[in-house]
């Protein structure tokens, strides 16, 4: 067993600091966008007064991050060469994330809209393992150059995790199907030319089988966006989208007909393993930086590092930050060699442990930092608003756990008994 960093690997992050330097840190520094990421950062992003969703401006400083990036040969890294990509696999694309989320916040890798040099595209492996020639024809390049965003509507107003007693519906007729239902937290709709809705077209409630994916036009006569929530981390692009008699061809099917949640596990697979090793980053970020600081601050004559009430937190998130590093590499590195179906549990202890472990060293951050911690001039509080969600979507911990648990106990998953 050989657990050291490949050599390629260690100079790729070589490589991508000095692209982040030479290209993306000027970007920030230009035209006072560090108003952005500053203490300034959640009103200087928001639209308050069009429904907290992103400001256009917030917005065109991502699009040219991201331009510069795919110009560079980074955005597209973690993507197969059919389209542009880069090959790179989910251990890699572990580790850059992580290592991205450990420089701390910055144009390099936005939490709030998941925008990074090395982009985040599960929508994008959608479409390339389940799309058809035409859709991948029709939305693939558009998708990663902006012209098209697909949101994801799986979610409902009295159904989140229990996926597969969504009420929404979609029935035949003659060649085209018509939908009817709606969908809360809907992401991406205040810019999203598509969104990709989750309809039941058979069986009965809780059936897992007989849901079926479809691909919509925003601008569909009966499918309207009614308002955006205004979350604990603003700006906001998560709607309440009400479909009512909308009609789409038969081409607009996502996927198999009836196997539509087959997608939806494929989406969230790709984000919670990644969303773990950002998590794992972030964390790594808080403990080194209240470390820094403990080193630094003097209380009482002395400085605070020399106090074990300081030291022993920190050491119990460091501890963890090393173990849970070590779970999400070994089941990334897995991922690029088995069914992801084989080792699901693994991706889901990786993503509820790391979701709590950001979370746990944000606090703990806030703490050592005593009153400038609980000010927005220090980033603790962002990068605790924007991680504190992930305890919730793509599946809540709890959800999570009782993967791990019919996986356990032969509920579910390879060598099922019951």
């Amino acid at each position: 067993m050989d657990f050291s960093m490949p050599v390629e690997l260690v100079a790729l992050l070589g490589e991508l600091d000095q692209f982040i330097e030479s290209e993306i840190v000027p970007l920030q520094q230009q035209d006072d966008n560090e108003r952005f990421f500053d203490h300034r950062r959640e009103y200087a992003r928001t639209d308050f007064e069009a429904g907290g969703t992103p400001r256009p401006e917030w917005e065109a400083l991502l699009r040219e991050m991201s331009r510069r990036a795919d110009a560079a040969g980074w955005l597209r890294y973690g993507l197969p060469e059919e389209v542009g990509g880069g090959g790179g696999g989910n251990f890699e694309m572990a580790v850059i994330r992580e290592h991205l989320a450990a420089r701390g916040l910055g144009l390099h890798n936005d939490l709030q809209n998941e925008a990074s040099v090395v982009g985040n595209f599960p929508v994008v492996h959608m479409m390339l393992e389940f799309g058809t020639a035409a859709q991948r024809q029709e939305f693939l390049q558009p998708m990663l150059t902006g012209e098209a965003r697909l949101g994801f509507g799986l979610t409902e107003p009295d159904h989140g995790s229990d996926a597969t007693w969504l009420e929404t519906t979609a029935v035949r007729d003659g060649d085209d199907w018509i939908i009817n239902g709606g969908k809360r937290f809907n992401s991406g709709m205040h810019s999203a030319t598509h969104d990709v809705i989750f309809a039941r077209t058979s069986g009965e409630p809780g059936d897992a089988r007989g849901i079926t994916a479809f691909v919509v036009p925003t601008s569909a006569p009966g499918f309207s966006v009614d308002f955006h929530w205004w979350t604990f981390n603003m700006p906001t692009d998560h709607a309440e989208v009400s479909l009512r008699d909308v009609r789409v061809p038969a081409s607009a099917m996502f996927g198999e007909e009836g196997r539509g949640l087959e997608l939806a596990q494929c989406f969230v697979h790709e984000n919670r393993i990644r969303q773990a090793a950002s998590g794992v980053g972030a964390a790594q970020f808080c403990i080194d930086r209240s470390v820094a600081y403990a080193r630094e601050r003097v209380t009482f004559g002395q400085p605070l590092a020399r106090r074990q009430a300081i030291q022993w937190p920190l050491v119990e998130l460091q501890t963890e930050a090393e173990m849970v590093r070590g779970l999400v590499r070994k089941t990334a590195w897995e991922m690029d060699r088995r069914p992801n179906f084989e080792i699901s549990d693994k991706v889901s202890m990786c993503n509820y442990r790391a979701n709590r472990l950001v979370c746990d060293a944000a606090d703990r951050a806030i703490q050592v930092h005593g009153g400038l911690g609980y000010t927005r001039h220090v980033p603790f509080e962002h990068i605790y608003r924007h991680h504190r969600r992930y305890r919730i979507t793509e599946g809540a911990e709890e959800v999570q756990m009782r993967k791990v648990a019919g996986y356990l106990f032969g509920f579910a998953g390879p060598g099922k008994r019951a």
